[in-house]
């Protein structure tokens, strides 16, 4: 069986998912299309480097990424860093002719995603983008049961991320408050997880009326360089400035003609990793809820009468994915298995040299969406979506 080798980029949070998902994707999905082998990681300094490859069973770390780049054994480049990374990491790594998979966001800004696509496809390289939410079984059950036309033509939908992890005003200032570093707040960190599942489901967006909001100007300045989120206080050391969005709700029109909301915000009390769906039809309507993501909600009008609402389905065996992950329905579906699920798709793309999904060119499109949602947010007028072209 052939091995890849793996250069990862990044050493915290999603250097564990994807470093459990390599382990765990040859042992759901046997035979694998290749044996993933986790050779070399980097982080900004050796210490750091050396402390997360004994952590996540990698060969060795680096403080240099570009040592990943020039090593003519890597096959892979797998980039977990703070966005305002992943532009320069991903053209040297395509230009390196290296297969390459990216957390999300594509890039702060559209530019910036409009030169990762065009490095992509210049080179020929597989590329992916970790909007890992799509391949929840549960999902992609929904993804099968539109495209069947089980709840017939698409009236409208609705979406949801909702967190509360910076509801507190004393969180301390991640990287993620700050434009420069993460490009945008709620929009590029939680909404866009939405955006890419409604277009999987419904197809593009054609245009957008938005609203954005801050809440919170200020935090506590964070000590240390690893992002604590908001599992901590700040105190009372200095404070700086919030450059991002809090919140962002858009009204969406796609192109196929339906109606819908997407709402996002990491301010929502009581809420920790809510992402739902609801997708109305001429002949049904489906929910999915990724708190409860072995589960989704299903409603068809031509069940009788006296039986018609919703029911639920429990994932298992018989839907996507269900015969490599666990033999019976609602056992439990993770994190770590959408992350197992992904990488498969992935490394099934580069032996098979074969495009997958979601990849560059969807994260461009997601920026184009986020283009025109910014742009309606100052306008306060409907904005159409922009094209790859």
């Amino acid at each position: 069986m052939k091995t890849l080798h793996v250069g990862l980029i990044g050493a915290g949070f999603m250097a564990k998912a994807h470093s459990l998902a390599y382990d765990g994707m040859p042992m759901c999905f046997w035979p694998a299309p290749a044996m993933p082998h986790k050779k070399v990681i980097a982080d900004l300094s050796q210490e750091r480097a050396d402390t997360a490859a004994m952590q996540f069973r990698f060969d060795k770390g680096t403080a240099n990424w570009q040592d990943i780049i020039r090593d003519p054994e890597i096959d892979i480049v797998d980039i977990c860093t703070p966005n305002d990374a992943h532009a320069e990491i991903a053209i040297a790594a395509a230009e390196a002719g290296k297969h390459i998979i990216c957390e999300k966001p594509i890039s702060r800004t559209l530019n910036e995603a409009k030169k990762m696509y065009e490095a992509v496809k210049k080179a020929g390289v597989v590329n992916m983008l970790c909007f890992n939410y799509r391949m929840t079984p549960a999902v992609q059950l929904a993804k099968k049961y539109l495209a069947e036309g089980s709840i017939g033509d698409i009236l409208d939908f609705r979406g949801t991320y909702l967190q509360d992890w910076s509801a507190d005003p004393a969180s301390p200032l991640s990287w993620r408050f700050q434009k420069a570093i993460c490009g945008s707040g709620a929009f590029g960190d939680i909404a866009t997880h939405v955006v890419d599942m409604l277009r999987f489901l419904l197809g593009d967006f054609a245009e957008i009326n938005a609203r954005m909001a801050t809440y919170i100007k200020e935090r506590p300045v964070q000590s240390g360089s690893i992002d604590k989120l908001g599992t901590v206080k700040g105190g009372d050391g200095p404070r700086g400035k919030v450059e991002v969005d809090d919140q962002c709700c858009l009204c969406v029109k796609t192109a196929s003609g339906a109606f819908g909301t997407i709402e996002a915000t990491r301010n929502a009390w009581g809420r920790n990793n809510y992402i739902t769906f609801e997708i109305h039809g001429t002949q049904g309507s489906l929910y999915f809820n990724y708190e409860r993501r072995d589960e989704l909600q299903v409603c068809f009008a031509s069940d009788p009468g006296d039986r018609r609402g919703f029911r639920t389905v429990y994932t298992g065996p018989a839907h996507p994915y269900g015969e490599a992950l666990w033999p019976i329905p609602a056992l439990g579906i993770g994190y770590t298995e959408t992350k197992i699920v992904e990488l498969h798709k992935f490394f099934d793309a580069v032996v098979n040299k074969k495009p997958v999904s979601p990849d560059f060119e969807d994260g461009y499109n997601i920026e184009l969406i986020g283009e025109a949602a910014f742009k309606s947010a100052e306008s306060g007028r409907w904005e159409k979506v922009g094209t790859i072209g």
